[in-house]
């Protein structure tokens, strides 16, 4: 057992193995969606192993080791053939979902094939599949009568055999998405299923009012002998949606709260007032994320199809007035790589140095304007989440910023539930509307140089809808890269090619790195079992417990 500031990262606090009244989680908006197979927040992905079981999953043990790839549904990690091409998995005997119905690797191939082949109608959620099996197929609601990919195999109900068009040595990391959760066909609503998924882990949905109340109960089917990794230690999981930032804070320092699912830290003005009292700050932990706070600037969007446009929004950034935005050094520490400290690959380098103070190099950002043929500036928009306050401050630290070198930039604010879906990972709206500049936050799809970089830097990766290459960055040198780097086992040499991307994509100045974020988490005395995991750079939730 550990106690004190901190103590989640170092360790367990408040272990026990016994079953907890009700978990008490709170969020500012709405889940981006319940559908394992529409979704891309990492406090989302993190929540939603309550109720849903993948191929592979990280340890649930604090720390570096909570990377740690483990089996779920399948009984060991991939036994992988030909080259890197030919992956298997066989599943777990008895395995049921939340009616004692068997799940079958049919209904994960299910999963994959909705999840990844059918974006005309979920449209949030990664599809790295897509990319590695490679087919025709349409998806399920194109192509009704069609069983999925042909390249994803199910010889019998408890095997997988994934066959790839190219070798990708980290499949298993790949195993461990939502996407692999398994869907049966029969239940699968399609847009709709995020209101009512089917569960195969612990908890069920019990009720779901959007926007206010989210119920999980204890899911009867579950059997704990087919599952190594998760526990029953709540009764029942609450998450309150919709409360205002400052609400949320009041509602953990009350104890009307556990946890704040999103992750990412109280509000400034709570910061200090936890910070300043010894028996607050107890119960506070101040880990670094393994995310980099970074914003986006349109290559499509006139006038940043200009290069010399958007290095001089990199130049003229103000990142000491951001950074304060998320409560100072305690929020995080000045960003200048887009990978983080946390994954191989990083080596710090300064693309676009912005003064010895941190709040822009003025003469810089004013060359290349001139460059650009726009010596006095222009107009452009920044996307920003009106819930998440602290980005929000950023943005208009952001404008100010810009304002200096004649860069009039307009502060747009949406909500983060569609933020991906309908805003900021839509290029057609942001063209609609003129908006050059979206912020945005970024973490591993799993710890790794390619689950960090290659949806925001992929030509191959960029979506009508959920898009995350919102630079719409195409380039062939990159993309080769990429694939190079998937392809290698040798670890030193995968790092180095991380890194030499993260240096190529700087050269097109389409994402500006501004904070490697710490956030400051407040932890309920009452709740059990809780520890910052290496996974999601947060608490891990599927292990909780509530003991008031």
């Amino acid at each position: 057992m550990t106690d004190g500031f901190n103590a989640a990262v170092r360790g367990v606090v408040n272990p026990t193995d016994r079953m907890g009244g009700t978990l008490r989680l709170v969020r500012t908006d709405d889940f981006d969606s319940l559908d394992p197979g529409n979704t891309y927040y990492a406090y989302t992905w993190n929540f939603l192993r309550f109720i849903g079981r993948t191929l592979v999953t990280f340890d649930t043990v604090p720390g570096k080791a909570g990377q740690r790839l483990v089996p779920d549904l399948a009984e060991s990690l991939g036994e992988v053939s030909d080259g890197g091409r030919t992956w298997t998995y066989r599943l777990r005997p008895g395995l049921t979902f939340e009616d004692g119905s068997p799940i079958t690797a049919a209904d994960i191939k299910y999963a994959i094939a909705r999840s990844n082949y059918g974006t005309d109608v979920l449209g949030a959620g990664p599809t790295y599949f897509r990319q590695l099996l490679g087919t025709d197929y349409g998806g399920p609601w194109r192509e009704p009568t069609v069983d999925g990919p042909t390249t994803l195999e199910v010889p019998d109900e408890r095997t997988l055999v994934f066959r790839l068009q190219q070798p990708f040595a980290g499949l298993d990391l790949l195993a461990t998405m939502p996407s692999t959760t398994p869907v049966p066909r029969s239940a699968d609503t399609g847009a709709d299923y995020r209101l009512r998924p089917v569960s195969s882990g612990p908890y069920r949905v019990s009720s779901y009012d959007q926007g206010k109340l989210v119920v999980l109960e204890r899911n009867p089917h579950w059997d704990p002998a087919t599952d190594p990794v998760r526990k029953q230690r709540a009764e029942r999981v609450e998450v309150v949606l919709g409360a205002e930032p400052h609400e949320v804070d009041r509602m953990l320092l009350d104890g009307e709260a556990h946890i704040d699912l999103a992750g990412f830290g109280v509000q400034p003005s709570t910061q200090e007032r936890i910070l300043s009292d010894p028996a607050m700050k107890s119960n506070a932990d101040n880990p670094l994320t393994g995310f980099t706070w970074i914003y986006c600037i349109s290559s499509k969007i006139a006038p940043f199809d200009n290069v010399h446009c958007r290095r001089a929004v990199q130049y003229a950034t103000d990142k000491v007035a951001m950074q304060l935005a998320y409560g100072g050094s305690v929020g995080g520490d000045l960003a200048t790589t887009i990978l983080p400290p946390t994954i191989d690959g990083y080596q710090p380098f300064d693309r676009y140095p912005v003064g010895e103070d941190g709040t822009g190099d003025l003469d810089a950002a004013r060359a290349e304007l001139a460059k650009a043929g726009m010596p006095q500036g222009f107009r452009t928009k920044i996307a920003a989440r009106t819930d998440r306050l602290k980005e929000y401050r950023a943005a208009e630290a952001l404008a100010a910023g810009l304002a200096k070198v004649g860069i009039e930039a307009e502060v747009v604010g949406h909500p983060s539930g569609d933020y991906f879906d309908r805003y900021g990972g839509c290029p057609a709206y942001l063209a609609e509307n003129g908006i050059g500049i979206i912020m945005f936050g970024w973490g591993a799809d799993f710890p790794d140089g390619y689950g960090f970089l290659q949806q925001i830097v992929d030509g191959r990766a960029i979506k009508e809808r959920g898009n995350q290459n919102m630079g719409e960055l195409d380039d062939p040198e990159i993309n080769d890269l990429l694939d190079r780097g998937a392809n290698c086992t040798d670890q030193a040499e995968r790092a180095a090619i991380w890194h030499k991307i993260d240096r190529l994509t700087m050269e097109h100045a389409v994402i500006v790195p501004y904070l490697y974020p710490r956030s400051l988490l407040y932890r309920d005395p009452h709740a059990t079992n809780v520890y910052v995991t290496g996974s999601f750079g947060m608490y891990d939730y599927v292990g909780m417990g509530a003991n008031d």
